[in-house]
Order: structure tokens, then sequence, then C-alpha cells
């Protein structure tokens, strides 16, 4: 990287016991973001559970996850920008205090509709409080090694809280109550909300007025984009609605590219992808996501549709990949200055790419340890480098003023590569299992177990064609040149 991409203004240096303020300080901030990154996937396991209870039709059950994806995906620009005018800890306390009562009115739904508006609640107040939370890293910690550390510890809860939340969705769904996966963000969200002004600094409000034409039509092409993700991976792509999804995406956010253009003070700075760099690591990261998400989909699928495992088990099953995820994670904060930004990303994707491919060799004679158990390993080894090298190089150089909007991109680049990533492989799975349909591919199981696998083993074929792209992203987009460091 060049010296020009690197610079950035230094927090001021910590007071006295500043290291034990400074840990707080890193686990109230990773706190909120386990909170968010959980909700994603923690109803997952709970859905059969949540159907029963609150009458859910097969199609509409889909919505207690979509409900929250879309609220989040579509104000994740506008709660950065509140960050940066407002100021990131009095946006940040808000939001996890708007999360906090989401979850609250979740828990104690009466109705289908009831827990929708939660969920929607949900997502409003993680949207607004997760890409503060990364900017508060930002703000928080000095550039150098320190900085380096908190970012491999956010990055390795934001990577293995997705397959966390599939346990503890087991556990709550099979121990206590669904309900109870939506109640435990209540006094945690508290806690952090009264923590939060006794540990981390305020960053300042900076002067200016909110870009009203930026938010709507960002808001409105994002949540369209998102949208058209998740229809396409149940009508398919050539399906009406899709299109028209999608077609309202692409002029919604063509608008808003124009409205940023003109505006002075416009709710997602173009310049910031101006960089080579960072746009690369922006780029990467959707290909990595695009693939690991759909991973879960399926994974959680075939471990209790053909293996037979209980929720339970299927949680716990994903806790060999978690414990991978955060200590690779752990360990790139220490890489990443020997090793420089370009070698660690490519070394984790390509890691990461074994793990795919192996799985794409599942079958309905598969069993756990013989084919899930080593390609999680790998997965959750591989997925935790560039989780940490790529969120330095999106946010290295970003003006202070605009750290929010920088962290809100790579949540948005998250949460768009996750929506594209399972409609790609959803439409694959498809395809595959309908021509394997009417084949009884192994002994005594069932057609329909055949037909599962086969459309599971295209579907990781698909993830490995976006996991081996990202790596030659990488490897021919980042510079080379290592991140800086005291």
């Amino acid at each position: 990287m060049t010296e020009s991409t690197v610079a950035v203004a230094r927090p001021r240096a910590p007071e006295a016991g500043g290291d034990t303020r400074s840990r707080i300080a890193l686990a109230i901030i990773v706190a909120c973001q386990l909170m968010v990154i959980l909700d994603a996937t923690v109803v997952n396991i709970a859905l059969p559970s949540i159907q029963s209870s609150l009458g859910f039709s097969p199609t509409g059950l889909s919505w207690v996850v979509n409900a929250y994806a879309l609220a989040f995906g579509g104000l994740l620009l506008l709660g950065g920008r509140a960050g940066d005018l407002l100021g990131r800890r009095r946006v940040f306390v808000a939001g996890i205090l708007v999360f906090a009562a989401g979850s609250l009115l979740g828990g104690l739904a009466g109705s289908a509709g009831w827990l929708l508006a939660a969920r929607v609640l949900q997502g409003v107040g993680g949207a607004v409080a997760s890409p503060t939370a990364l900017a508060l890293i930002s703000t928080n910690f000095a550039e150098g090694p320190a900085r380096n550390r908190a970012f491999g510890f956010y990055a390795a809860v934001s990577a293995a809280g997705a397959s966390l939340g599939l346990i503890v969705g087991g556990v709550l769904t099979s121990w206590a109550s669904w309900r109870w996966a939506l109640f435990l963000n209540v006094p945690l969200g508290v806690a952090v909300a009264l923590l939060t002004p006794l540990f981390i600094r305020e960053s300042g409000r900076r002067p200016g007025r909110f870009d009203l034409a930026g938010a709507v039509t960002s808001t409105a092409g994002m949540v369209s984009l998102v949208y058209g993700f998740i229809h396409a991976s149940t009508a398919g792509w050539g399906d009406g609605l899709t299109m028209a999804a999608f077609a309202a995406a692409a002029a919604l956010l063509a608008l808003f590219v124009a409205v940023e253009l003109r505006t002075p003070q416009p709710i997602t700075p173009l310049h910031l992808f101006a960089d080579r760099n960072r746009t690369s690591a922006q780029l990467t990261r959707l290909l990595l996501l695009a693939g690991m998400f759909g991973m879960f989909f399926f994974l959680t699928q075939f471990l209790q549709d053909v293996l037979g495992f209980s929720p339970l088990q299927a949680g716990f099953a994903f806790l060999p990949m978690t414990v991978a995820l955060f200590a690779s994670a752990r360990t790139a904060s220490w890489l990443l200055p020997r090793l420089g930004a370009r070698r660690l990303t490519v070394g984790g994707a390509a890691l990461t790419a074994l793990g795919m491919a192996w799985l794409a060799q599942i079958g309905v004679g598969s069993s756990y340890l013989t084919a899930i158990l080593g390609p999680m390993l790998l997965i959750g080894i591989g997925m935790g480098f560039p989780f940490v090298s790529l969120t330095l190089v999106a946010l290295s150089g970003v003006a202070p003023h605009d750290a929010g909007a920088a962290s809100s991109l790579v949540n948005v680049v998250q949460q768009v590569g996750g929506a594209l990533g399972l409609a790609v492989l959803v439409t694959v799975f498809g395809a595959a299992s309908r021509s394997a349909a009417g084949q009884a591919l192994a002994g005594a199981a069932t057609e329909a177990q055949g037909a599962l696998a086969a459309g599971m083993s295209g579907a990781f074929s698909a993830g490995l064609v976006l996991t081996v792209c990202a790596v030659v992203v990488a490897l021919v987009a980042i510079d080379e040149e290592r991140p800086p460091h005291p």
C-alpha cells in the first residue's frame, strides 16, 4: 500500500490503566457485533418451532429471516452516516437500544405479524449499531498493532458469529424455547448501552446535514437489491418479480450515484471507491461471503435431513468451524504485519477453496467425520485470515469523518454477498437436484435424499467457483506492500 493509502489520524494516547479500558471497550464493541451477527442465523434452527407456535405458512416462514435481512441491509448506509454526523458513540447506543427493544417484542410475539414487525425493528437497530461499532475501533485504537489486534478480534467474532448462531439457536430451542433466542439480546443490549459511555470515547459530531435524497435512494435501492436476491433464491432468476426488483435496484442505485456526485455532503462519499486496494478488498470480501453463507444454509439441511441430526446436534456440529475461525482470525492480526494483506488473503481464500472443493464431493452416503468435519476445519481456518486483512485494507487511509461511511460499506458488502451467494447456490441446487430426481444414489437411501445430496454437491461446486474468483481478485488487484505498523 502507498503512504497515502494508509495515512490516518491517530487517536490520542490512552490514559493510565488504558490497557484495561481498551479491553473493556473492545469487549463492548464486539458484544454489539456478536448480537447483530448471531441474529442473522440464530433463528434458522428454531424456524420449525416458530412455525408451529405462531402459525406461519411454509412460504411465510422465510420472512422471519428475510424481514431482518431487508431492514438491516437497506439501512446500513444511513446508519453509518448518522454516526459520522451525530457522534458515533451516541448513535451506537441508540442502535443497541432499538435492537434490544425489537428483541424483547419478538420474544413476546403472539402472532406472525407481530414477530415480523419485531424482526424489522431489530434490523433497523442493527443497521445503526453495526457500522458505528466498526468505526469506533478506528477512532478508539491507535493505528498499528493495537488497532490490528482490535480488528482481529472484531473480525474473529464476525466470522465465527454466523456458525455460533446455529449452536446457540439449537441449544435454546432444544432446552428452553425459540423465544429465548430473542430474549437473550435484551440484558446484553442493556448492559452494552450502560457501559458504552464509561469506556468508549465519543468521536465528536461533524458539522453538516443529512443527504436526504441519498438516504432515500440508497435505502430503497438496497432493499430492492437484497429482496431481488432473496426472491430469486425461491422463485428463480427469470421470475417477473425478481427481474422487477433488480430493475428497480439498478435504477435507484444509479440515481443514488448521480445524487452523490452532486451533493456537497453525500451519505456515501464516492471517493472511497477511488482507492484500488479498498475496492478490491470489498470485491474479494463479497465473493468469499457469497460462498460461505450459502454453505451454512445447505449444511444445516444436510445434517438434519440426510444424517438425521437433531437441531441441537446440528448446532454443535458447527463448533469445530467456529473454533477454527476464531483462532485463525486471532492469529491473523499477528501475521498481517509479517506477511502483508495480499499474501494473507490469498492464502486464506485458497484454504477456503480447498474446503469447498472437498464439500462438493458430498453424497448421500457421506458421514460427518469423513465428508464434513475436514472441510469445515479448512474453511474455518481459511476464512479467518481474510476477514482480518480485508477489513483492515477496507478501512486503511479513511479520514476520521468518513469512518462511519466506510464501515457501513464493509457491512453492506457482507450483507449483499450473503444474499447473492444464497440466491446463486439455491438456483444451482434446484437445477442439480431436479436432474438427479428419480435416481436412487446409494443403497437403501431414499430417492429424495439422493436428490438433496446431489443438489448440495452442485451448490458447493458453485461456492467453489465464487471462492476461486476471490483468490484471483486478491492476487491480481490488492497491493503487495505490507500494511504499516509503528
